[in-house]
């Protein structure tokens, strides 16, 4: 009984694929070859840095004169950007003063003749940009732009004659493209003047508005 029960066993190793010695035969197997592939290169575009350092433009708006009211100002502006936060600024503006409140109240007493209420100033500044950032204009448009503080000295043509000049303010520059931007102002332009009978330090604040470009 356990003779044939031997046999049974040695004829299913025998004739059963996969387990008999034949079927393990490493030349008969099927195999496929392994391919290896190379990751694709992708050629990635990379945006050049800008590298407009200049800045000129106009600006208009109006300038309080100390004692001559409020009147409409116009001017230029030329600024060469040094680093990313510190530029220098040259700037000409021009108003035409009012009357002082004497002359409104004494009738036809004039302390100025008209060839004289003509006002110019020019200056040369140092700006700090303080808080750049970003203004987002919806979900998906943004704007680069920041505050500066900026002060300077030059010269104010007040009531003919020359005026040394200190000016100091605030100001606002948004980016529309990397050429253009708009900007907004606020200066305090403090000089000495004698007209009416004693020498006092005057503050004459500007407010104002323009556009510039970048080259």
């Amino acid at each position: 009984m356990e003779s044939r029960i031997q046999h049974f066993l040695i004829a299913v190793l025998l004739f059963t694929p996969g387990l008999g010695g034949a079927a393990t035969d490493p030349d008969e197997l099927d195999l496929e070859p392994l391919v290896v592939r190379e990751p694709e290169r992708r050629e990635i575009k990379v945006d050049k840095l800008d590298s407009e350092n200049f800045e000129v433009g106009g600006f208009a708006g109006i300038m309080s004169v100390e004692d001559f009211g409020t009147d409409t100002l116009y001017g230029l502006r030329a600024a060469y950007h040094i680093t990313e936060d510190l530029f220098v600024e040259a700037v000409y503006g021009e108003t035409e003063l009012g009357q002082t409140s004497f002359e409104r109240l004494s009738g036809n007493v004039q302390i100025l003749v008209d060839g004289d209420r003509d006002m110019s100033y020019y200056n040369l500044s140092v700006g700090f940009n303080v808080f750049p950032g970003e203004v987002f204009v919806g979900r998906r448009l943004a704007f680069k732009g920041g505050l500066y503080i900026i002060g300077g000295a030059g010269s104010t043509d007040f009531a003919g004659d020359e005026h040394f000049t200190v000016n100091f303010g605030v100001g606002y520059r948004l980016a529309a493209t990397d050429w253009l931007a708009l900007r907004i102002d606020v200066r305090d332009h403090m000089f000495e003047t004698d007209l009416l009978g004693s020498e006092e330090l005057t503050h004459n604040i500007e407010f104002s508005g323009g556009l510039t470009i970048f080259f």
